[in-house]
């Protein structure tokens, strides 16, 4: 049997492409947005779409936020965020004025800034992913895949190192993040078809170490 995966439901996604390809990946994925039923996860996924501020204004009223950090920080359950999802692990997004995230990667979140000719935001389609080096997260994905992204900002990190792979878009920015057993995509796996489903089925199957 695959993994308890819990999907948070905030209010800020449909949530039923995410819980269909997990199933698909082999997990065994719940929709919940009651923190204490977090417990029952082997895995978690926060998906995401629309506002930061928004976002992390669910996520602290419905008592989300310490619920996840108990979680994934303290009790060691392997994470990932999705689109929104990543964005909300860093210090701070600035859509409608800052606003602090959930501060597990060092980093802000800001807009998209297009440098070339053809280049528009929202930046929604298929791009290229460069992976920064090995991860198990990317194991049997080619490099320079194909995945789907819908996104007006990214995340800017501090540190190189939570870097997981870049996509040439905008000057270049982040498009997935690791901390340990932390992670986080800017594109959509749940709309990229087999690689974003042997994306998920990495995160489900690997044995990640604790942060």
């Amino acid at each position: 049997m695959g993994p308890r995966v819990a999907v948070v439901d905030y209010g800020m996604c449909n949530l039923d492409s995410v819980r269909r390809a997990l199933e698909e990946a082999g997990g065994r994925p719940f929709v919940t947005g009651d923190p204490g039923e977090l417990d029952a996860a082997d895995r978690i996924v926060l998906p995401g779409v629309g506002a930061f501020a928004d976002a992390v204004r669910n996520l602290r009223d419905r008592g989300l936020d310490d619920a996840l950090r108990k979680q994934v920080l303290d009790d060691g359950v392997p994470f990932l965020g999705v689109c929104l999802g990543m964005q909300l692990l860093a210090t701070a997004g600035h859509e409608g004025g800052r606003t602090d995230g959930l501060g597990w990667v060092a980093g802000e979140v800001v807009r998209l800034e297009p440098t070339g000719a053809g280049e528009r935001v929202p930046h929604v389609g298929w791009n290229e992913v460069h992976a920064s080096g090995a991860s198990p997260l990317f194991e049997g994905i080619p490099d320079r895949t194909d995945f789907y992204f819908v996104h007006s900002f990214h995340l800017r990190c501090d540190d190189g190192g939570d870097v997981l792979a870049t996509t040439p878009y905008c000057g270049s920015f982040t498009s997935a993040v690791a901390r340990g057993h932390v992670f986080g995509v800017q594109f959509h796996p749940e709309k990229s078809q087999r690689h974003g489903i042997r994306l998920l089925r990495n995160f489900l199957n690997a044995g990640w170490a604790g942060c």
